[in-house]
């Protein structure tokens, strides 16, 4: 059921406007004695969710038991960000998602369907795991909280994905990347039906209807001015609200383009990129916009290291951004690999597959660091003083010799695709 809708380009809606809906909603389905949130982390902060859980938090107050960041793989969010993200929340209400030992199976997708959705590209059963808290805390609501965005692993990010894959385990995170990166992220980005999706709707069709649910998705669009705003509310139990937030990410978030990008430009905000695990979206989102033997340089002052889970930051620095034909090679000899899908799509997704040069400028790592992983470099201080965030817009700019550039100030709110590229991908 959708018990709330609202957005649209142009709509900005406010934070009073955002908590009247969410109550509004809430009253209608009545008391609740224990309530689980589950936002995303720090790296959607720009998501708006944490304001919503704080809402939800205020409405429910001691009868909100339990906040589960959706971590996926990520690194556990500090006090800092905690405090940051969401304001007032008492520190002994989150609990830390533990993505390789704290999960359990709800079933399987049958390998004949996980083979029959990906056409043939890849065929194994999939399981439906998630954190053992969402099947043991008793809770009688579960307020799933986040952003839908172009997304290179799904298509579309949030809805069950938050569930399966944010609060999800080892093989499930694996095996969902992989097929992803398998099928091609150019054929997934930016469209709500994908071989991913579909494995991710079968898992809640069949698997996830115990669990009392409520989706809360929002659109966050970028204002004249370059600030974020709340462009679409989305509130419901089933796939209807995700697919009307889809619809608007869709036209709020895609950036279509007629002319191939030869250099661009990505910043990677500190605060929010500490890794190339998350700060590759400056490749994911780009890639389909920048032209043959075309260029990327990644401002990255914040990243420190590869993987956010040690054993795939090692992964990363052993086997490197090496392009898809490498990365099966590797897998098929190395049964490490083979064993950790995750990080064997991430290798692929972050290869332009040798049709154009990146070249990341690191705050945290040295020049060796980077070109063991197969990424040219550049030192920051020197990049920061040519492409100067403070003084460069969104889209194109023209520096003072003449070079012509695109900027992107932050890659995880959009995706950028030249226009027939997107066409011949379909």
């Amino acid at each position: 059921m959708l018990y709330f809708e609202r957005g649209s380009e142009s709509d900005v809606i406010t934070p009073d406007e955002a908590r009247a809906a969410l109550t509004g909603v809430l009253d209608r389905l009545g008391a609740r004695e224990r309530v689980l949130a589950i936002p995303p982390d720090f790296t959607r902060f720009h998501s708006q969710a944490g304001m919503l859980t704080c809402f939800a938090f205020d409405y429910y107050g001691d009868r909100l038991t339990d906040v589960l960041p959706a971590l996926g793989t990520h690194s556990p969010m500090t006090a800092e960000q905690l405090d940051e993200m969401f304001p007032g929340i008492p520190h002994s209400l989150f609990r830390e998602h533990d993505w390789r030992e704290g999960v359990v199976t709800l079933g399987d997708v049958p390998a004949e369907v996980v083979r029959e959705v990906s056409g043939g590209v890849v065929d194994y059963a999939w399981p439906a795991q998630v954190d053992h808290l969402l099947t043991d805390g008793g809770h009688d609501l579960m307020l799933s909280i986040g952003q839908v965005v172009p997304h290179e692993v799904v298509g579309m990010a949030n809805h069950s994905k938050n569930i399966f894959v944010g609060t999800g385990g080892p093989e499930g995170i694996n095996k969902s990347h992989f097929l992803g990166a398998a099928y091609g992220m150019e054929r997934m980005m930016g469209r709500a039906d994908t071989p991913v999706r579909r494995v991710l709707d079968y898992a809640c069709e069949h698997f996830a209807t115990e669990l009392p649910i409520l989706y809360v998705q929002t659109v966050i669009g970028r204002g004249d001015a370059g600030a974020l705003e709340l462009r679409g509310l989305y509130i419901g139990d089933g796939r209807e609200c995700f697919e009307r937030a889809a619809a608007l990410s869709l036209k709020v978030n895609f950036e279509m383009l007629d002319q191939p990008l030869k250099k661009v430009v990505v910043y990677l905000d500190p605060s929010e990129f500490k890794s190339t695990w998350l700060g590759n979206k400056s490749i994911y989102r780009t890639r389909m916009a920048i032209a043959d033997e075309g260029e990327l340089i990644v401002l990255a002052p914040g990243v420190r290291e590869f993987g956010e889970d040690p054993e795939i930051d090692r992964l990363i620095r052993a086997y490197g951004y090496c392009g898809t034909p490498a990365v099966m090679e590797a897998m098929a000899a190395n049964p490490e690999l083979a064993q950790n899908q995750s990080a064997a799509a991430h290798l692929i997704h972050g290869s332009s597959e040798g049709r154009f040069s990146i070249t990341y400028c690191p705050g945290h790592l040295s020049e060796e660091e980077i070109r063991g992983v197969n990424f040219e470099y550049a030192p920051l201080e020197e990049m920061l003083q040519r492409y100067d965030p403070a003084t460069l817009k969104d889209g194109v700019n023209v520096m003072d010799d003449g070079e012509e550039i695109f900027y992107i100030s932050n890659p995880a709110i959009g995706l950028w695709s030249w226009r027939q590229r997107f066409e011949q991908s379909e």
